[in-house]
């Protein structure tokens, strides 16, 4: 049975038999993989704790027929622990990886991979709030599916901005001639935050107060929840509220 080496993180689980999970990973070099890691869920398994959800393992999998079969993990980012002990960070987190598994497939992104590891890691550092964490992993993570939104000039017409109207349908801000009948109207403070998330100007977006925040995280759910067509069930139950 051929075999191959490769970094993931782990985005589900399920439960298989008596003692064995289905693990589907986000791979750096295989693109999204579904694989069975027997005898997990004994108490004796010997990486069992490697294989939960946000962490990140060196893996040996041998090719299977419909599902391809874990035989060795090494923890390479531990990052579960600490992520599910603090609430704000384990929602934000299951945001992330619903996302991920929505957006790649059995072809992969490297890209997608290194982004959702540096999130990952980043909320378990705790190096900015939660919820910033989160929204600039979605802007950015949309980017790099090529749905990249535009916070300058307009989407549509190229017009050079700012602009106030946010249109997620027509890919992000738009001239008012551009701008449909009830558009969002976006206030400067919150357009400025929104493009800080996005290009990773952290200092600038740690200073934004909690309104804005909240505007512009309801405006990264709207480009979203749009993009993704169906809804993200996760970002329904993130916590939002100030440390």
């Amino acid at each position: 049975m051929p075999t191959y080496r490769d970094e993931g993180v782990v985005l589900r689980t399920h439960q298989l038999g008596e003692a064995d999970r289905i693990v589907t990973l986000l791979t750096r070099e295989h693109g999204k993989v579904r694989a069975v890691a027997r005898g997990v869920r004994r108490t004796s398994s010997r990486f069992g704790a490697r294989l939960e959800p946000f962490m990140v393992a060196d893996l040996q999998l041998a090719v299977g027929r419909s599902l391809d079969i874990i035989t060795q993990a090494v923890t390479l980012g531990a990052y579960a622990p600490v992520i599910v002990a603090d609430y704000r960070s384990y929602t934000a987190a299951t945001a992330m990886v619903e996302t991920a598994d929505r957006l790649t497939d059995e072809d992969g992104s490297r890209q997608q991979y290194l982004l959702l590891v540096g999130a990952l890691r980043s909320l378990a550092r705790a190096e900015h709030d939660p919820s910033l964490t989160l929204d600039s992993y979605l802007l950015r993570a949309l980017s790099i599916a090529g749905w990249a939104p535009s916070f300058g000039d307009c989407a549509v017409t190229g017009e050079p901005g700012p602009h106030r109207a946010f249109v997620p349908q027509l890919g992000g801000m738009v001239s008012d001639e551009a701008a449909p009948p009830g558009a969002l109207r976006i206030d400067p403070a919150t357009l400025e935050l929104l493009g800080a998330l996005l290009t990773g100007e952290w200092a600038l977006a740690e200073a934004s107060p909690p309104g804005v925040r909240t505007r512009a995280s309801g405006a990264v759910a709207a480009y979203v929840q749009w993009h993704l067509e169906r809804g993200l069930r996760s970002l329904e139950h993130v916590d939002r509220g100030a440390r």
